[in-house]
Order: C-alpha cells, then structure tokens, then sequence
C-alpha cells in the first residue's frame, strides 16, 4: 500500500487543527490556585501514563510567532488583540508532503482577569489523502508573585476530525509489471471519518527578562483510528524557555537591538524533540539561527540531526512578517526538498487600562 510520507519529527500522522476559544464563565472566573492546582494536576497524569500511540502532531519551526500553539498559557499575553496566520509546506520536493495552514487570535479581557485564545490549524499529507482539523478554545489566567515575578496558568479544549481518502491510496494489487497501477484493488474501502474532543494544558513563569514554560496537549489521548482499533494521539511535553536581552539602546534608554536565546524540549511518545538557537532584532528587522535534533527510544537515545533553520523577517507596529526555511541534514537530505514556513501577525491597538501589565520577554519570532 503507497501511504504518504511520514515526518520525520514531530510528524508521523498529519493534522489539521483548528483552535477556537471560549470557556464558561465559572472556569474564566476561577481562583488562580485552583487553576494551577488543577494544571499541575494535569501535568502528573501526563508523566505518569504510558503511551504506545504512533501519532503526532504538525509543527510549526515559528513557534514563537504561533504562541498558542505552543503553549495555552500564551492567551492574552501580548494585552492587545492579535491574529496570526501561518503556512507551512514540509518536503515539497515528495509526492506525500505535509502542508499545514493556521489561524490564531487572542486578546487579554480585563473583566475575566485574562486572556482567551482561538486558533484554527488545517493539515493535510499526500496530496490531501488525509485531513485533519482542529479547534480550540483556552483561557489563561496571569498573576503576580513578586514585583518582578509572574505565572500564567491556562486550560485549553479542542474538538477534531479526521478524514481519510481511500480513493487516493495505492495497492500492491493494483500493480502491472509492465504498464503500472492500472488494476482496481480488491482490498475492502476502509477509512472514512472521526472525530472527538481533546484537552491541554499549560503553565508560564517570566520575568522582565526571562521565561519559562510548560505545555501538556491531549491529555485525554483521543482515539484517532480511521480504520480497525484504536489508533490513540500521544499526549505531549513541551518544556521551552529563553530570554530576551538589549545589546544597543540610544540616549533615551530606548532599546534598538537585542538578542534572544531560546530552547525548546518535546517529547509524545517515544519521538523527543531537542531546538536550540537565538534570535537578533535590530530596527524592524529580526533574523534567527536554529538547530532541531531528534532521538528515539529505537536509537538507544542517541541524537540525530534533523534540520538546520533560518528565519528574516520585517516588524512595523501593526504588522509583523516572517519567513523562515528548514535545511534538512538528516539522511534525507537529497529527497525532501526541505520546508517552507510564512507567517504574519496583525497587532491591534487598543486603550490603556489602569495598573501595569506585565509581558513575557519572548522573541519576536
């Protein structure tokens, strides 16, 4: 049977997600300890349950310009309205590429003493063989532990659906030795759709320059399974974390460079997932370095490298533009083609409320 192509990290089963937020207002106007109580809860479960699933999520090498992607907890953290769109093309030179459309908006409200999310992420492999959407409602809510200390806890549901084309696979019955796939297959029509709902998780510590995050996704490891079984999506780790450090400001202590070093660690099923690299902003110009390494349970824990990753990029202040390419140095190097990543962020203006709010020193991308 002719499949699509599976990514090689964190990839191995397309999706198309959607994320869109709202929560009932008993949840957005819960007492921070009980929320961080119950996300912390969330994230014991995580690490305790085992997980023989082989689904993964996409991924977006921007993570930092799709925040809520990353991390629930991101909600509202800019204060003002924002939308991010994203496109993502993995391995265009396959005939089983992935490419990954998004949409996110959040804003922080005040009277709920937070901020809600919406994103919506449509995935789809091997020349649209299969699908995948996602949507997604969070809340995140943020206080103050020391005058320079912060934590935002949030709380994330999701609805997805599943399709599969079978009319798009390909069978070793189907096969002529000499002219090709020219037979119908005998093989019974399977596939079809599913669907179901899925909950995360999500925590953030910063300072003026410095943060510190955790993200746990599918906590309820969905059943995905298009055929017969079970076919469950992985929970998943995030553990990111970073600063962002001026290196040239003018008389006015105004800043007009600086530098952002950043990681990121991941782990759903036996796949782990190692990012490394920095950012430069100087003017509205911004540019970035990355590595992404890889290692398994099968390969005795040792890291393989996967991509090399650049990313330019332009910031006004309503706008913000990236693009960013992943040299693929793993020994796929000469088939895949690599991937190509856009995104754009429209930042809204909005009135200045009373008391300071506080924002995570993040990258810009």
């Amino acid at each position: 049977m002719k499949v699509p192509a599976l990514r090689i990290f964190p990839n191995m089963c397309c999706n198309f997600c959607i994320l869109v937020g709202s929560m009932g207002t008993s949840m957005l106007k819960m007492k921070l300890k009980y929320l961080i109580r119950y996300t912390l809860l969330a994230f014991v479960l995580v690490a305790g349950a085992a997980n023989e699933a082989q689904a993964q999520d996409p991924e977006f090498t921007q993570y930092y310009a799709n925040p809520l992607f990353l991390n629930p907890a991101f909600a509202g953290s800019d204060r003002c309205p924002r939308m991010v769109m994203s496109y993502r093309n993995q391995w265009p030179a396959m005939s089983g590429n992935y490419v990954t459309q998004a949409v996110a908006y959040d804003q922080h409200v005040n009277s709920i003493q937070g901020g809600l999310g919406l994103t919506v992420m449509h995935d789809q492999a091997g020349q649209n063989t299969l699908q995948t959407t996602r949507i997604t409602g969070m809340y995140a809510y943020q206080q103050s532990l020391t005058r320079k200390l912060s934590i935002r806890a949030a709380l994330e549901a999701s609805y997805f659906q599943k399709a599969l084309d079978w009319s798009n696979l390909t069978f070793g019955d189907m096969i002529d030795p000499r002219r090709g796939f020219i037979y119908e297959t005998q093989d019974t029509p399977r596939g079809g759709k599913v669907q179901g709902v899925d909950f995360g998780a999500g925590l953030l510590l910063f300072a003026p320059k410095l943060h510190l995050g955790l993200a746990a996704h599918h906590l309820n490891e969905p059943n995905e399974s298009l055929v017969v079984g079970l076919s469950r999506l992985p929970m998943k780790l995030t553990v990111h974390g970073g600063g962002k450090f001026p290196i040239k400001k003018n008389i006015k202590k105004e800043v007009l460079a600086s530098i952002s070093p950043n990681f990121l660690f991941r782990k759903q099923a036996e796949f782990t997932q190692i990012n490394t690299g920095l950012f430069v902003n100087k003017g509205p110009l911004f540019g970035g370095v990355w590595y992404r390494g890889k290692f398994t349970k099968q390969a005795d824990q040792n890291i393989d490298k996967d991509a090399l990753i650049a990313v330019v990029g332009i910031e006004t202040d309503i706008m913000r533009f990236g693009y960013s390419f992943d040299i693929t140095i793993s020994d796929l190097t000469p088939a895949t083609g690599g991937a190509h990543e856009l995104s754009m962020t429209l930042k809204f203006d909005c009135k200045a409320k009373k008391g300071k709010f506080r924002k995570i020193p993040c990258p810009t991308f």
